[in-house]
């Protein structure tokens, strides 16, 4: 059985951060509300209690008895972890009378504790908290000081509990890769053997223990993940699956075409459903961005059901959704940023159970596993597209034109990246059709047309993301193909907002 870290999710940005790192130790791991602690897994090696949007004080904060947890595995707690369990064991926190945010330097640390080995004198860590850790309870030490927080971190003597205040999984804390392989290789003897051969090994024989003989239909939507989940479930059960892509009308252009080729490839049974004018007539007048998600999510199902009860015998329902998804539909605090439309379970109608072969994989490690299991570079490497596709692109209710606007606006957009050698350097691009028409001028007269926006980041799994700075001329020529070759369209203007506080699509 695979050895794990478990990490007690108290609501924190930079909970999926820590499991990112962690991961990259070559290390499983699972994130798991901060309540819901999985009790009598053997394969449980160490927990890690990440920060929190509250203060350990406030009356709503997220609070949990460790005692069964303490003693009997490593501990490491991040921030609002390191203030709780000295909190609760009697020491002092307070607010830190203004919020320490950013960059902050180790002053002093215990070079002889395990989890600072390797760690450079005057390493730069990053703080997010507004509270501090003021006052420690006595079987408590101090193991590390930064210039303006004296209690930075601490282990509590004669345990393997140690506390930090900073946040070791955050980029800019350049020794916190190190820190958190000290903790879960050192302290928590973890192998650090998971890797995407082991995954594709052990996901297929559960496979094969779960779905037994079973049909199972598999949705596809032309993109990484559920291209990677069907070729694994292809490995796994071979002919009793059955693939649909379903063309809802708002896919990118000549989408539906070439990736119906691609799956020909690959070897997949595949069917494909034309549904366009199904989706642009649930769609007509609707504006609101959770409502079309809802609108297509529920039309997906719809198409499903009826392409499923052709097929004799199915059981089950396969869906490309990944870790990101599941979390940024229900984070911890119970608030939905956004939903996705692989998430939220079936209607009963359909009476088929749901699988998910990479509910708990990163887009890096989806593409991993995809290379593992041999498949062509160009599937790989196609950036993540949303569900809902153009829709949620398209600021504003919904129609053919404005889909055909942004389909050709885009096209001019990712095939310039790829002409240019920029492509594989960007995470994620597109173009946004804004609900506004401005003046413009084209030869000798007066127009009054739309405006898009060009959106392109840089990120590593979509928790976060910067803009991506491309360069001038190219923008430059995009922009003028976009507006002398897309009748409709008359500005241009590019996106330049980072994740957080912005989300990488509009809507």
């Amino acid at each position: 059985m695979q050895e794990k870290i478990i990490i007690l999710d108290f609501g924190s940005q930079t909970t999926q951060l820590i499991g990112r790192r962690v991961r990259e130790l070559d290390t499983y791991c699972e994130i798991v509300p901060y309540n819901k602690f999985p009790k009598e897994d053997p394969t449980i090696k160490g927990v890690i209690l990440s920060g929190s949007p509250f203060s350990v004080y406030d009356k709503d904060a997220f609070k949990v008895d460790l005692s069964e947890i303490r003693g009997k595995y490593p501990i490491l707690g991040i921030c609002y972890g390191a203030q709780f369990m000295s909190y609760t064991n009697g020491g002092k926190v307070e607010p830190a009378g203004t919020r320490e945010y950013g960059r902050a330097h180790l002053a002093s640390f215990c070079k002889d504790n395990v989890l600072f080995k390797g760690v450079r004198d005057c390493s730069q860590v990053w703080m997010s908290h507004g509270d501090t850790i003021t006052a420690i309870p006595d079987n408590f030490k101090k193991i590390a000081s930064t210039d303006k927080v004296e209690i930075a971190a601490y282990q509590i003597e004669g345990e393997q509990v140690w506390g930090v205040q900073f946040h070791p999984e955050v980029f800019h804390s350049e020794d916190g890769t190190q820190i958190l392989k000290n903790f879960v290789v050192d302290v928590c003897g973890c192998k650090q053997d998971w890797s995407p051969a082991s995954f594709i090994e052990s996901t297929v024989a559960e496979l094969k223990a779960q779905l037994g003989g079973d049909k199972v239909v598999l949705g596809l939507s032309g993109g990484v993940d559920s291209s990677v989940a069907a070729v694994l479930l292809n490995k796994a059960i071979g002919k009793n699956l059955t693939c649909i892509f379903v063309d809802h009308g708002m896919l990118r252009k000549n989408e539906f075409k070439n990736v119906m080729a691609d799956y020909e490839c690959l070897g997949l049974n595949v069917i494909g459903v034309d549904a366009s004018e199904k989706f642009f007539t649930e769609l007509a007048g609707v504006t609101e961005p959770e409502r079309k998600r809802k609108i297509i999510g529920k039309g997906f199902i719809d198409v499903f059901d009826v392409e499923a009860h052709k097929i004799k015998d199915v059981k089950w329902l396969a869906q490309g959704t990944i870790y990101p998804d599941c979390i940024e539909s229900l984070s911890i605090t119970g608030t939905v940023i956004k939903s996705h439309h692989n998430v939220g379970g079936l209607p009963e109608k359909m009476n088929l159970k749901l699988c998910e072969p990479l509910r708990l994989l990163f887009k890096d490690e989806v593409r991993r596993v995809g290379r593992e299991l041999g498949m062509p570079e160009h599937l790989i490497t196609r950036h993540p597209f949303p569900g809902p596709g153009l829709a949620v692109r398209i600021l504003g209710d919904i129609t053919p034109e404005k889909v055909r606007i942004l389909q050709d606006a885009d096209d001019i957009f990712i095939q310039g990246l790829r002409d240019w050698g920029l492509y594989d350097k960007v995470w994620q691009a597109g173009v946004i059709l804004l609900p506004v028409q401005s003046v413009g001028v084209m030869g000798d007269e007066r127009t009054y047309e739309r405006a898009v926006a060009l959106r392109a980041v840089t990120s590593t799994d979509a928790m976060t993301a910067d803009w991506a700075h491309l360069p001038y001329e190219f923008m430059g020529k995009v922009s003028n193909d976009i507006i002398n070759k897309v009748k409709g369209v008359n500005r241009v203007t590019y996106d330049i907002s980072s994740k957080p506080p912005a989300t990488i699509e509009w809507e």
